[in-house]
């Protein structure tokens, strides 16, 4: 039991948790936004009195295709204000706070006799068999 309260109690599970929450209430505010808003202004542009009732019907089947329209816009509100709130400005800050990367050590060197590049712990050139200095 003292294992299950460690795997609860540890700061990810908790912030997945916290996450969901606020994502699924974040949800509901999108929904009626789409919903009371975005949707009235589409149909609007549109010539529709209400978008949301839009629908066929085949062989006595209903397709709400006006729900699905506000489904789509509602998914695409979501992601936008995660990309824009959440995405953007972590990858500024991780930018920021990134450490410079060091140059690395260079490997070789230049022959002072032919210019070539040889290892740096060689003691001759292997192109012009001339000595290097250590």
């Amino acid at each position: 039991m003292g294992g299950f309260k460690d795997f609860i109690l540890r700061g990810n599970v908790v912030d997945l948790a916290v996450g969901v929450v606020i994502g699924g209430a974040f949800g509901g505010v999108v929904t009626a936004f789409t919903k009371d808003l975005v949707t009235p202004m589409i149909a609007a542009l549109v010539g529709k009195p209400d978008f949301s009732a839009i629908e066929y019907t085949i062989n006595g089947t209903k397709f709400p295709v006006g729900d699905f329209l506000n489904a789509v816009v509602a998914f695409l509100l979501v992601a936008a204000a995660i990309y824009y709130v959440i995405i953007v400005p972590m990858n500024a800050m991780n930018a920021r706070m990134a450490k410079p990367v060091a140059p690395a050590a260079p490997a070789t060197k230049t022959c002072p006799e032919c210019v070539s590049e040889v290892p740096l712990a060689a003691k001759r050139c292997a192109h012009c068999t001339s000595a290097l200095a250590a």
